[in-house]
């Protein structure tokens, strides 16, 4: 690993996809770059082969809950981007245990590493998830908490009343639907709460969908772009919860990468939280047709389920004023030129389509319905 001109990075998950990217980003920007990371079967594929990184990242392959191997990966360091975490609503409300062992464990072994080894700022990826329902208003304009009644997909007020979803300020209270939304906001408080304990400086990262080239495409619990293009890079219509009308924001991972590097030298940024998104919105099932178009799939329909899935919720817009006004964030990355970049990425990867499997473990337990 090179010698630092602005001071060492540790990326825990840094073997990731938005770990990757990161990480080149923060070479070009003159810190050096370690990462440490478990490369989990369900991420890196049977091999568990460490994906091509940059020459001059440090690699150290372990678990973030080994005291022993994070005090390694701390010596020396001067900033901790902490990505390392098991990812995926439905898969966490049935693998419970890991989940919160990776995800709360793992952060407090970190933060008991950091205790004895403290570094100027960390930052965290928190999720979007911590929110459940995004934002509401009322016909007339007023601020309402939304409510799903069984039968009912889209959610009305406490007086039965139809919503209008909106974006999501950092203000909104969590409101944690699943396993995993309870573990990413465990992390970001830790973060929070125990950095300026010890003379640290922490900043949480609330991230919308991701997507770009490099993401795991054989993972059936990652971001729903690419599992989406894994079954159309199969042939096999994308599976669609609902009625594919539930609206969410999608953010390249290259905004990704601004947000963080902002996050890392912006003064304003800590003890603070911010929503990274790119400020637009759209149905899920409009994203779907708009990359099989791009993958050229246009005949492949998305198979809409119907069914709604235990800790999902319906609407999620993100508001990204804060990190706008605050930090000089700017969504550059068009979308339509991001679906064609990733398509085209696709289109020389090889994926397997664990998409129904992934189903099926979920219909045995009782969480689709």
């Amino acid at each position: 690993m090179r010698d630092a001109e602005r001071g060492t990075v540790l990326i825990t998950g840094g073997a990731g996809f938005i770990g990757r990217h990161l990480a080149e980003a923060l070479l070009s920007a003159g810190y050096a770059v370690r990462v440490l990371d478990s490369l989990i079967e369900q991420v890196h594929g049977a091999a568990r082969a460490a994906p091509p990184l940059p020459s001059e990242v440090g690699l150290i392959e372990g678990d973030v809950r080994n005291p022993a191997v994070v005090d390694r990966a701390l010596a020396g360091v001067t900033h901790v981007v902490h990505l390392a975490a098991e990812v995926g609503v439905g898969q966490s409300m049935y693998a419970v245990d890991r989940y919160v062992s990776v995800n709360d464990h793992g952060t407090a072994v970190l933060f008991q590493a950091l205790i004895e080894r403290p570094v100027k700022r960390v930052v965290v990826a928190s999720s979007m998830s911590i929110y459940g329902e995004g934002l509401y208003r009322t016909a007339g304009g007023d601020v309402a908490e939304g409510v799903r009644r069984p039968g009912q997909l889209d959610p009305v007020d406490a007086d039965g009343r139809a919503l209008v979803p909106a974006p999501t300020p950092e203000w909104k209270a969590p409101t944690l639907a699943s396993v995993y939304a309870l573990t990413k906001y465990v992390q970001e408080r830790l973060t929070l709460t125990l950095a300026p304990a010890y003379g640290m400086e922490g900043v949480a990262l609330r991230l919308w969908n991701v997507y770009g080239p490099g993401q795991a495409l054989s993972n059936p619990y990652t971001g729903v772009l690419a599992i989406f293009a894994s079954r159309l890079h199969n042939g096999q219509p994308p599976m669609i919860f609902e009625n594919g009308l539930q609206r969410r924001d999608f953010v390249h991972v290259e905004d990704v990468v601004q947000a963080f590097l902002l996050a890392l030298e912006h003064p304003a940024a800590p003890g603070n939280v911010y929503n990274v998104g790119s400020g637009e919105d759209r149905t899920v099932r409009e994203v779907a047709q708009l990359l099989a178009r791009a993958m050229g799939r246009e005949d492949i329909e998305p198979e809409i389920t119907g069914k709604v899935r235990a800790g999902d919720i319906r609407h999620c817009i993100a508001d990204i004023t804060r990190i706008r006004s605050e930090l000089g964030y700017a969504p550059r990355r068009d979308f339509s030129e991001g679906l064609a970049e990733l398509a085209a990425w696709v289109a020389q990867q090889q994926a397997l389509d664990l998409v129904a499997e992934a189903r099926d473990a979920l219909e045995k337990r009782g969480l689709v319905a």
